[in-house]
């Protein structure tokens, strides 16, 4: 499917008529729909499973998104568990429980 020569007729209708606002719009929709369908076919979009890559890639990107948020919420965890504990052991240094062990 090419709007190659849909382009080519509207611009030259343009250039007869005098190009009034009706035909300029028409060659800028033209040219619009032919350049997304271009970059479309040059990003490998252009088949009848693009739908569904699309749809995979981004439950893909969602999955990835949340895995880094667990990670991230995980090592957030992690390090205010050290903290408490890092605390609770200057506490306990600081009172001698040391002493009481013994």
């Amino acid at each position: 499917m090419s709007n190659g020569p849909v382009l080519a007729q509207l611009m030259g209708q343009a250039e007869e008529e005098g190009a009034d606002l009706i035909t300029l719009r028409a060659i800028v929709e033209e040219a619009g729909e032919l350049g997304a369908v271009r970059a479309l076919k040059h990003l490998g979009l252009d088949d009848a499973n693009a739908a569904k890559d699309m749809a995979e890639l981004r439950e893909l990107l969602a999955a990835w998104r949340d895995a880094k948020r667990s990670v991230l919420k995980a090592a957030i965890g992690w390090l205010v568990r050290l903290g408490c504990a890092l605390l609770l052991i200057g506490i306990a240094v600081r009172t001698g429980f040391s002493g009481w062990v013994k």
